[in-house]
């Protein structure tokens, strides 16, 4: 099984691959490609292209419909790099109170005064800052880093609150029993001294941060935002930095306009990239794809549902990708009842419009069901495993 690499991918992953993976540069010859951060949105797909592994959580630069209909699952790996994140968005929280930048930036302005030891002592006052101590720290996104986030707050003292309406029973068992869930944002924006925004990019997140919201929060209030740079509306934000409603924001987004603001720390995009968080991604990553292969079992896809499947026990198993369509499904019904006394078993699922089908078998597969299941107008791809 060929393997692609369109971005660096740790060697401590990559090592995870079975003898039976090779990791090729010919990216048209490959059945499986591992990505970071490459635009694949223009990325011509083969027809032996099988899966797509994004080594970290976000896949804006991944086209999921695109990927989808070409039979393409496309994974990430939610979680492997949200410790990573939670560390630097704590950070961002220390550097914004303490102003610990503008207190290294003096020191290092005058690091050949003589005296420097003496004034030392009549500047510091100047970068004092606040302790987070007894502040309440608003966290917006429970998810893997969120969750992470809004317990460390606790651990340091803060009060908490979280919001997110789609969290998750499992998320939810996470949460230090100390984390307040609120149902509306809107009547706590006024309590928050820190807001932290742990969101996925949608239509409906755009411009989450707006004059609305802005207007909402307290003076001097700190944004962190370490998870998408378009959640907060630049113009607005420029607005409440000028007014002082925003007394910092933080982000590890900065573009021009962004970079050019009073009261911005911007940092290069550090939150994944730690050595420890790069590795647990590809090693994620790597066994996902191979469960895939090897099992046909989906984990963490973005673009199809997830199914969990037992070790193959049949002569054959039989995977379908395929629109989500009744049709669509009646006709692999119709085709699959031939051999109805030789399945073992058939699991199914759907995900808003795409659906996964498999079947094992105790016998080959005949040549005519599965030419005529992948000739189906809308069935997508036809593997054995």
């Amino acid at each position: 099984m060929r393997v692609s690499c369109l971005n660096n991918i740790s060697s401590v992953g990559l090592n995870h691959f079975t003898s039976n993976y090779q990791i090729v540069e010919d990216q048209n010859q490959s059945e499986l490609i591992l990505v970071r951060s490459a635009k694949m949105h223009e990325y011509p797909i083969n027809d032996n292209l099988l899966a797509v592994a994004r080594a970290g959580a976000g896949v804006n630069n991944i086209p999921l419909d695109k990927m989808a209909q070409a039979g393409v699952v496309v994974f990430n790996t939610p979680g492997a790099n949200s410790n990573a994140v939670k560390e630097l968005v704590v950070a961002g929280m220390l550097i914004a109170s303490r102003d610990l930048i503008g207190g290294f930036n003096w020191v290092k302005e005058n690091k050949n005064d003589p005296d420097l030891q003496k004034n030392v002592e009549k500047a510091k006052k100047a970068y004092g800052g606040n302790e987070i101590l007894g502040k309440t720290l608003l966290v917006v996104g429970l998810g893997a880093i969120g969750g992470k986030v809004a317990n460390t707050g606790v651990s340091l003292g803060m009060k908490v609150l979280g919001f997110d309406p789609y969290l998750s029973e499992n998320a939810r068992r996470m949460l230090d029993h100390n984390v307040e869930i609120i149902e509306d944002l809107y009547k706590v924006y006024g309590d928050a001294d820190f807001i932290s925004l742990h969101l996925p990019l949608l239509d409906s997140t755009k411009n989450f941060m707006n004059k609305e919201v802005f207007d909402r929060c307290k003076d001097n209030v700190i944004v962190l935002n370490f998870a998408r740079d378009l959640l907060v509306d630049n113009q607005a934000l420029k607005d409440a930095l000028s007014s002082g409603k925003v007394k910092k924001y933080v982000t590890d987004f900065p573009d021009s306009f962004v970079a050019n603001l009073e009261n911005v720390i911007y940092l290069p995009h550090l939150g994944a990239s730690t050595e420890e968080s790069e590795e647990n991604c590809a090693t994620m990553a790597v066994h996902q794809l191979m469960s895939y292969v090897e099992k046909g079992e989906i984990n963490n896809s973005v673009n199809f549902p997830n199914i969990s499947l037992d070790k193959l026990e049949t002569e054959t198993r039989l995977t379908i990708l395929a629109k989500n369509d009744p049709d669509i499904a009646r006709h692999i019904d119709s085709l699959m009842h031939k051999l109805s006394h030789a399945i073992k078993s058939k699991v199914s699922k759907v995900r808003g419009d795409y659906a996964y089908y498999v079947f094992d078998i105790d016998k080959k597969m005949p040549e005519d069901i599965l030419s005529k299941l992948s000739q189906y107008e809308g069935v997508f791809k036809v593997r054995i495993v």
